[in-house]
């Protein structure tokens, strides 16, 4: 795990969540289900530069606390899919 993915992993252990958590997301019937650790280890595998943006959105995420991690990692996971669905990225 390079250092900006701990970074990641250490800002959910500061707010008191579970890297562990799990998002179950509807692909045309089908059920896949991603964890936040999972994610951010996905996301780690990007650019440089993509890695700090996800960092930073990470971050004013955590300013709205719990809600706003949720809905971060809905985003990112929806992006992780439909990624996947384009058969650019191996989940």
């Amino acid at each position: 795990m390079n250092e900006i993915g701990q970074k990641c992993k250490q800002l959910l252990t500061e707010q008191n969540v579970d890297i562990f958590s799990e998002i179950d997301f509807d692909v045309n019937g089908k059920v896949n289900t991603l964890s936040f650790e999972y994610m951010i280890d996905t996301f780690m595998k990007a650019s440089d530069e993509s890695q700090l943006v996800f960092l930073t959105a990470l971050q004013k995420a955590t300013e709205v606390k719990e809600m706003g991690i949720d809905k971060f990692f809905e985003g990112m996971g929806q992006l992780l899919l439909m990624t996947h669905m384009s058969d650019k990225i191996e989940i």
